[in-house]
């Protein structure tokens, strides 16, 4: 991906979600033609020069300080996310020192395995790059589906929000789900820009879907985290359930993502009526 046009699209599309009076300008001049902050009044706010500013936002960022980052992040108010994006984006090199290759496969140890394993209750999986499901439990197959019988390319969360029908009905709100997606994608796309399979998911995910269009224009930026879900299960109807988000320690691009069901609430009975039948028996129920 270009990563010089990535840091212009990102910056036009911050400044163009400001408005004068949100940052504490007056309203007068000439008549606004497109909506958001003029360059100059960016430049103003940040403390930097206007030519400056241009160039930045015309993607020449190699030389720029974090400094001069900061201080346009905060004149944009951005968000923590945003902020390590715009930095992603302008100070590649300085972000990759600590990475691995991203054309080196992924793999999990096999105690990462055991443990999602052992996780006899707890839907789990494992996320790599491009939000590729790299692992998974027994009880995430039963709750989100057979992952481990899908083709090696579908098994990717953005493919499988947006290219599986079955995504809006599992997901209920299925636009939250979309959207926190295409932003943890986005999130990675700002410091992989040098992954040769990424440009290839953007481009079907693009192709076939308008949604996923419409959203990657919006250049949103997420990290994955936590919150709540609230899913559709074909058997066991909709539960509530809340999920957490780890960042391995040994790679930072795999993320380990577990559900859980407040104790003693009928989403909690449903997940320990999955983890009683098991994949094959909810396999068959569904077939029934």
């Amino acid at each position: 991906m270009d990563q010089r046009a990535e840091l212009s699209e990102f910056l036009r599309s911050r400044r163009a979600r400001l408005r004068p009076e949100d940052v504490g300008l007056p309203q007068f001049g000439r008549r606004r033609r497109v909506p958001g902050l003029r360059r100059e009044e960016l430049a103003q706010l940040a403390g930097v020069s206007v030519a400056y500013y241009t160039r930045l936002e015309q993607g020449h960022g190699r030389n720029v300080s974090l400094e001069v980052l900061d201080s346009i992040a905060r004149a944009l108010r951005l968000t923590d996310a945003e902020r390590d994006h715009l930095t992603h984006l302008a100070k590649p090199k300085q972000q990759k020192k600590h990475r691995r290759p991203a054309s080196r496969p992924q793999q999990m140890r096999p105690a990462l395995q055991q443990l999602l394993d052992a996780m006899e209750t707890v839907p789990a999986y494992v996320l790599g790059r491009r939000l590729d499901i790299v692992g998974w439990n027994r009880m995430a197959r039963a709750l989100l589906g057979d992952v481990a019988a899908l083709p090696a390319k579908e098994r990717n969360m953005a493919w499988q929000v947006f290219l599986d029908p079955n995504a809006r009905d599992l997901y209920v709100d299925w636009e939250s789900k979309a959207r926190d997606v295409v932003s943890f994608l986005r999130m990675y796309a700002g410091c992989s820009a040098d992954d040769p399979l990424l440009p290839g998911l953007i481009g079907e995910l693009s192709v076939r879907s308008e949604e996923f269009r419409t959203l990657w224009a919006a250049h949103t930026v997420q990290d994955k985290c936590f919150g709540t879900k609230v899913l559709r299960h074909p058997l066991v109807g909709e539960l509530t359930l809340s999920y957490e988000t780890f960042q391995l320690p040994e790679d930072h691009d795999l993320s380990l993502v577990t559900y859980h069901a407040e104790p003693g609430t009928r989403s909690a009975e449903s997940l320990r009526l999955l983890a009683g039948w098991g994949v094959e028996e909810v396999q068959e129920r569904q077939q029934d």
